[in-house]
């Protein structure tokens, strides 16, 4: 909702699901570090949405990003996309059904601590 309202492009928890198994993207989770260690996108990262260090995102900057958070209400993923576009990013998307769309769509979860420090 307020991705597309920011310009920004979104994909659909079953497309994400489909570009996570062909490992075509890095994805980022901008929820807390305990709702990404309850559940979050099979191999996505967790980063804080306001604070992530370029150096946190692949060199590359034509990579496919795709940010989300916790539903389709919240605005931390596309404020995150948003940066990342600022930072010279031009394959970025949103997921905008977050975290609790793909739990709704019975996708694949992975959960547990996170490896590395946000930011």
């Amino acid at each position: 909702m307020f991705a597309r309202l920011m310009g920004l492009k979104t994909i659909s928890p079953g497309d994400l699901n489909q570009l996570v198994q062909k490992q075509g993207a890095m994805v980022v989770d901008v929820n807390s570090p305990q709702s990404w260690a309850q559940a979050h996108v099979p191999g996505a990262v967790n980063l804080d949405p306001a604070n992530y260090v370029e150096s946190a995102l692949p060199e590359d900057k034509n990579s496919s990003l795709v940010f989300y958070c916790s539903n389709p209400f919240c605005r931390k993923a596309p404020n995150a996309a948003k940066r990342a576009k600022q930072m010279g990013y031009s394959n970025v998307q949103v997921m905008s059904a977050g975290i609790s769309g793909w739990l709704s769509a019975k996708l694949p979860t992975e959960s547990g601590e996170s490896p590395a420090a946000r930011p």
